[in-house]
């Protein structure tokens, strides 16, 4: 059960292009966001869709292949971890951060023509 503490598994659609940045050593850090959808039908029998809006980053070897095939609209499932973090903004403000850290990456729906 240890490996359950801090899972998280989600299947959505990208919010946008993943932006990729290199570092001196050569190890690469993508960050995208990412939307889920539940519809469901309330008590009155109406047809209710909520979207929740999820920050993702992905290291490494993930990040080189989110860079290559990922683009918004893409439809993918990830596992990973919860992580939050905070910072301070440039008027000394504390913001506070949540996102997830992805471990697993998995491309859904049709295969586009490019790849």
């Amino acid at each position: 059960m240890y490996a359950l503490k801090n899972k998280v598994q989600l299947i959505g659609n990208l919010g946008n292009t993943p932006e990729v940045k290199a570092f001196d050593n050569g190890k690469k850090v993508a960050t995208f966001r990412m939307a889920t959808t539940e519809v469901y039908r309330n008590a009155k029998g109406e047809k209710i869709k909520e979207t929740q809006w999820h920050n993702l980053v992905a290291w490494g070897k993930l990040a080189e292949i989110a860079e290559k095939y990922l683009s918004v609209g893409k439809e993918v499932a990830v596992e990973g971890k919860l992580v939050s973090r905070s910072y301070n903004d440039k008027d000394g403000n504390k913001k506070y951060f949540t996102e997830i850290q992805v471990n697993e990456l998995l491309m859904l729906g049709a295969k586009s023509a490019e790849a």
